[in-house]
């Protein structure tokens, strides 16, 4: 399960750091914060910090089940799929344990 933290630490003043499954992927420092509070508000800076994060990320997330979703609903009912899940985890764990199914990495590697 992908992790996604958001900590503040001192080193050298505060650094907002922004970690995926306890890998620090990015961090902003003292000076890039204060750009940014130029419009945004200070009072509520983390927790927009977090939620243009929440935005980010599910928006990816939407986009790629739309694709697997597009790609994939005609292929289980052509493999005889009795029953789609409408539930999005049920319909991608379906597709998961589909035989055919390959994610990006395995396609590629075929190709």
């Amino acid at each position: 399960m992908l992790h996604i933290s958001q900590e503040i630490c001192l080193v050298k003043g505060k650094l907002m750091k922004i970690s995926v499954d306890d890998k620090e992927v990015f961090s902003l420092n003292d000076t890039q914060k204060q750009v940014i509070k130029n419009d945004i508000h200070e009072d509520i800076f983390e927790d927009d910090m977090k939620r243009r994060l929440h935005y980010i990320l599910d928006h990816k997330y939407e986009r790629c089940f739309e694709r697997l979703k597009k790609e994939w609903e005609p292929k289980l009912a052509a493999s005889g799929a009795a029953m789609i899940p409408t539930n999005k985890d049920a319909f991608a764990q379906m597709v998961f344990a589909h035989p055919e199914y390959r994610d990006r990495k395995n396609r590629e590697s075929k190709a």
